[in-house]
């Protein structure tokens, strides 16, 4: 795959690190320690983790020794973020991050005005709140925006010219996660009347929500399924993968992993990258860099993916100047 390239401030090798520790390590006084909250689920998290201590490593910093992350994640536990804040911000860690996490890094920010916040958000992160402007964040946070909400209307013209025929699409969103919801409704609603698309949401936020949504997604006889913007979502490809086979769905995600799974296709930039530059973000931070001076980053190229065995076994057409727009083919 070409991944992508980020706007990016900073340079330097890598460095290859051990997993890391748990949430429940215990770091020694005089190392900083990092909360990174996630809503991916633990045993998918891996290559995650490697691009965050990736970033690190171009700091100068080394995980376990330099600096000690604490990786909570959520699989799709919202919920629980509140109490992993309040804990970090009462120990007084040296900076939370959140990359691609909008619940987490708007709880965050709310949370704390002292302790660093090094976000990774798919909205616009001024509209939520989270700084002053791109350039000038002011403030203790600064992150990066991935534009994963803010490219849905692109996602769906791609899913409209690779499926002409479709009419009628469900769209699958995530409750527990409000903002990156209303940014898709929002995008959504307004680009699908100029492609004359009726959309169908369905709601899920848990794996039983899944099998649910699809069998009412099956009874509404749609022609084809979009899934917003969701961490959780994202480490849910095998099961939306195996459902979306079972029933003959085609589907459009925002993550490759998607399509590497047996979804047809996905469209975004790449997480992982959101991933190493946070940590790049962080590492700089804890080296004495204010977040209020590190402008948040934006991506700027973005990946499209094309499942080529499950059009075939959809019986569809692929049209040869979307195939020759595709970053990644997937035989």
């Amino acid at each position: 795959m070409r991944r992508r390239e980020f706007i990016t401030l900073f340079g330097g090798a890598t460095v290859a690190q051990a997993w890391p520790l748990n949430a429940d390590a215990q770091p020694t006084a005089s190392v900083p320690v990092v909360t990174l909250i996630n809503a991916r689920k633990a045993d998918v998290a891996a290559p995650l983790a490697a691009e965050f201590r990736k970033g690190l490593g171009q700091t100068g910093l080394t995980q376990d020794k330099d600096v000690v992350v604490e990786y909570h994640w959520l699989d799709g536990h919202y919920e629980d973020i509140a109490a992993i804040l309040d804990d970090a911000i009462g120990r007084h860690v040296a900076v939370i991050a959140t990359p691609a996490n909008t619940p987490g890094s708007v709880a965050a920010k709310a949370a704390t005005s002292v302790i660093p916040v090094v976000f990774g958000v798919s909205e616009d992160p001024v509209s939520l709140g989270l700084v002053a402007s791109l350039a000038r964040p002011g403030g203790n946070v600064t992150g990066v925006n991935f534009f994963a909400s803010e490219i849905d209307a692109k996602r769906l013209g791609l899913m409209h010219e690779l499926l002409p025929q479709a009419k009628r699409l469900a769209v699958l969103i995530n409750p527990a996660n409000p903002d990156t919801a209303d940014a898709t409704v929002k995008a959504l609603g307004e680009a699908s009347r100029g492609l004359g698309l009726e959309l169908l949401y369905f709601k899920a936020s848990t794996a039983a929500d899944i099998d649910s949504a699809f069998a009412a997604i099956v009874d509404a006889k749609v022609d084809a399924l979009f899934i917003a913007p969701d961490g959780y979502f994202a480490s849910r490809s095998p099961q939306l993968a195996m459902l979306a086979t079972r029933d003959r769905i085609p589907v459009s995600d925002f993550v490759s992993d998607g399509a590497a799974a047996g979804l047809l296709m996905s469209y975004g930039t790449s997480v992982p990258e959101v991933f190493r530059q946070a940590a790049v973000y962080t590492g700089s931070i804890i080296k004495g860099a204010k977040p209020a001076d590190l402008p948040v980053l934006q991506s700027t190229k973005f990946e499209l993916t094309l499942n080529m065995k499950t059009a075939r076994s959809l019986g569809l057409d692929v049209p040869p100047t979307l195939l020759a727009r595709a970053d990644e083919v997937i035989e």
